[in-house]
């Protein structure tokens, strides 16, 4: 159970319930961690502000960004991110078989070399990353523009923001449909 307790629609500002609904139309349901952050609504906008340019933004492919973020996941060891991300890379065409074997990503064949240079810099930097090499980094530029590694990292460090918070919280995983209009005594 999360150390902290989620907030339904109806216990959130009429401006917060808003953007539940926005959330949920899109997502189907309003994730455990958004509840939780409601709690703050300044932090909850913000965020959902950043998360939205960090994932719909930019020139890389939301395929790249979800593959980065399911490995970032992986290194955290979270339960909750991985829940949502696996399927939604899944979705976007990573394959099972790729997904549950991404740890061994730099043996692998149908990976190409772009991919994983975005790989290595996943794992750098959620390990350590200050051990960004000189020549990782020549790497990277072999691949990528100065504005997609911006993306990339950004991608990388907001993940890690997420794993930590809801490591930290023990978040459960959302069911569809939890969070909308209707829970918790409130009227669409």
């Amino acid at each position: 159970m999360s150390r902290i307790s989620r907030l339904d629609r109806s216990e959130v500002s009429a401006e917060m319930a808003a953007l539940y609904d926005k959330i949920f139309a899109l997502r189907g349901n309003v994730p455990n961690m958004f509840r939780v952050m409601a709690h703050r609504p300044e932090i909850f906008t913000t965020m959902q502000a950043h998360f939205a340019a960090v994932l719909t933004t930019g020139t890389l492919s939301p395929r790249l960004k979800e593959l980065i973020i399911v490995r970032t996941s992986q290194v955290n060891v979270t339960p909750y991110c991985l829940a949502s991300h696996t399927i939604l890379a899944r979705n976007l065409g990573w394959s099972d078989d790729q997904l549950a074997h991404l740890a061994e990503w730099p043996a692998r064949e149908d990976f190409t070399a772009a991919e994983k240079a975005a790989l290595r810099l996943a794992e750098t930097v959620t390990r350590d990353a200050n051990s960004v090499s000189d020549e990782q980094f020549a790497e990277l530029r072999g691949f990528y523009s100065e504005g997609e590694i911006v993306e990339l990292l950004c991608a990388i460090g907001l993940f890690n923001y997420f794993n930590r918070f809801n490591n930290a919280l023990r978040m459960e995983s959302t069911k569809p449909g939890e969070g909308g209009p209707g829970e918790g005594g409130c009227a669409a």
